[in-house]
C-alpha cells in the first residue's frame, strides 16, 4: 500500500506540464509561453525543500518562467527541455545517492512512464491519461495544475511528522 512507502521518500520529482501546471500554455506575440501555476503547489515545494527533502523537475518543456517560479521556490534542480526523461532521473539518483525507494515521481503523460516504473512511489494527477494511472500507485483526487503536488507532498511530511513545524508559517 502506498502509505507505508510515504515513511520512506526523501526526494520528490516532478514533470511540469500537466502536473505543476494544468497543461495549458498561452503564448505571447514574442513567442514567450505562459505556464499557470498553483500558489498552494508552492508553498509545499517551498515548505518541503525547507524541510531537508530533494525536489527535482524533469520537462520536456522549455521557458524562463517555468525557470524563474522553480528557482524563486527553492528548486535548484530544474531539467528542461528533456526528449528522454530516464536518462536524467538516472543520473540524479547517481549525484544525489539517491535509493530508487526513497523517490516520489508525480507525471501525467506517456513520457512520464519510464521514470515511474523505476521510483519507489509513481504518483500522478486526477486527470492524467490512462497509462499513466495504471503505473501510478496512489492517483490524487486532484487535477494537474490545481493543487496535486501539495496532496503529495502533504500526505509524505504529515506521515514523517513533519508538517506544520517551526518553519511552516515563513515563506
Amino acid at each position: 500500500m502506498y502509505l507505508e512507502k510515504l515513511k520512506h521518500i526523501k526526494a520528490f520529482i516532478f514533470d511540469v506540464d500537466g502536473v505543476l501546471t494544468n497543461g495549458d500554455i498561452t503564448v505571447t506575440g514574442e513567442g514567450d509561453q505562459i505556464r499557470h501555476f498553483n500558489v498552494k503547489d508552492g508553498y509545499a515545494i517551498n515548505h518541503a525543500i525547507k524541510s531537508g527533502f530533494y525536489i527535482a523537475t524533469i520537462s520536456g518543456g522549455h521557458s524562463r518562467g517555468v525557470l524563474s517560479r522553480l528557482n524563486g521556490l527553492g528548486v535548484k534542480d530544474v531539467f528542461m527541455g528533456i526528449s528522454h526523461k530516464l536518462e536524467v532521473y538516472e543520473r540524479v539518483v547517481a549525484d544525489m545517492q539517491l535509493n530508487p525507494e526513497e523517490i516520489l515521481y508525480m507525471g501525467d503523460d506517456i513520457p512520464d512512464l519510464d521514470v515511474m516504473k523505476k521510483v519507489g512511489l509513481p504518483t500522478c494527477p486526477a486527470d492524467a491519461c490512462e497509462e499513466v494511472k495504471a503505473v501510478a500507485a496512489y492517483i490524487s483526487p486532484i487535477m494537474g495544475g490545481k493543487g496535486c503536488v501539495r496532496d503529495v507532498i502533504e500526505k509524505v511530511l504529515k506521515i514523517q511528522d513533519k508538517w506544520m513545524k517551526e518553519n511552516a508559517t515563513s515563506f
